[in-house]
């Protein structure tokens, strides 16, 4: 897909507030649509991915504090794991949480809706461009005295 084409000077000009919250928006909002068609939320799929990469090392207050400030929705963390604890697709064992099979196929339902995102995204943009972008980015936010590591 083609966009219009500015002058460097034109862009440069651009303030990076608002293209940067129209990306979130634009980007995190069809990732939202598509975790809601598995009736899920981000703080879901945070959750999911999180126990799935870390069996039996998050405990139902670790998780939630670790995914906390990720959070732009105001959505109960607890409440996150009782659901997916109600659902079966986490089990306890005692303070521990694990993933289900149950939860793993949603998770893989989830993550095949999120690749399709990611590459329309990614659409038309080299790998380097990418790179450069999220790196400007990662410098700003330095600057701005913000955590630019990786999350």
């Amino acid at each position: 897909m083609a966009i219009k084409e500015y002058s460097h000077e034109e862009l440069a000009r651009q303030p990076i507030g608002y293209w940067s919250g129209e990306t979130y928006r634009t980007v995190v909002g069809l990732l939202r649509a598509e975790l809601a068609r598995e009736d899920l939320t981000q703080p879901h799929w945070w959750t999911l991915n999180h126990v799935a990469g870390a069996p039996g090392e998050w405990t139902r207050t670790s998780l939630a504090e670790r995914l906390q400030r990720f959070d732009d929705l105001g959505i109960s963390l607890p409440e996150v794991i009782d659901d997916l604890l109600g659902r079966g697709w986490l089990r306890a064992d005692g303070d521990r949480l694990h993933l289900t099979e149950a939860g793993e196929a949603g998770r893989q339902r989830a993550r095949e809706r999120n690749a399709r995102v990611h590459e329309r995204t990614h659409d038309g943009i080299d790998p380097a461009e990418y790179v450069a972008a999220l790196n400007v980015l990662r410098r700003m936010i330095d600057n701005l005295g913000g955590d630019s590591d990786l999350p």
